[in-house]
C-alpha cells in the first residue's frame, strides 16, 4: 500500500473517533504504523519468497521466512488494537412511519 493510501486510511479512522481523546488518536496512529510494518513485511516476502534456505557449514535446510512470523504477530496486534478503539456509531435512520388514514393504519392489499 502506498504512503498516500495509509494517510487516507488514517483520515478515515480519525473521522470515526473522538479526536479530542488523545489516547484514541494514539491508537489510530499505532494502528497505521502496524499497517505500514505489515506492508514492509509483504515487500520483503515478495522479494525473498515465503521460505528461505539456511546454510550451516555443510548443512542446508529450508525454513519459513522470518517475516512470516512477524506478519502473524503484527496481525494479532492489529486485531487487538482495532477492538480497543472506541469508534463512533453511525446514527441509525428512524424507520418510516406507516401512512395512516384518520389516525388508523391503512390495510394492505392481499393481492
Amino acid at each position: 500500500m502506498e504512503k498516500e493510501r495509509f494517510e487516507e486510511l488514517r483520515k478515515q479512522l480519525l473521522a470515526r473517533i473522538d479526536t479530542e481523546d488523545l489516547l484514541e488518536v494514539k491508537k489510530v496512529n499505532d494502528l497505521i504504523r502496524l499497517h505500514v510494518l505489515d506492508a514492509e513485511c509483504d515487500k520483503v516476502i515478495d522479494r525473498d519468497g515465503v521460505s528461505i534456505v539456511i546454510e550451516n557449514g555443510s548443512q542446508k535446510f529450508i525454513k519459513s521466512h522470518p517475516s512470516m512470523n512477524e506478519k502473524m504477530k503484527i496481525n494479532a496486534q492489529k486485531i487487538a488494537l482495532e477492538k480497543s478503539i472506541k469508534f463512533k456509531l453511525k446514527p441509525i435512520p428512524a424507520p418510516a412511519t406507516p401512512s395512516t388514514v384518520e389516525g388508523k393504519q391503512k390495510r394492505g392489499s392481499l393481492i
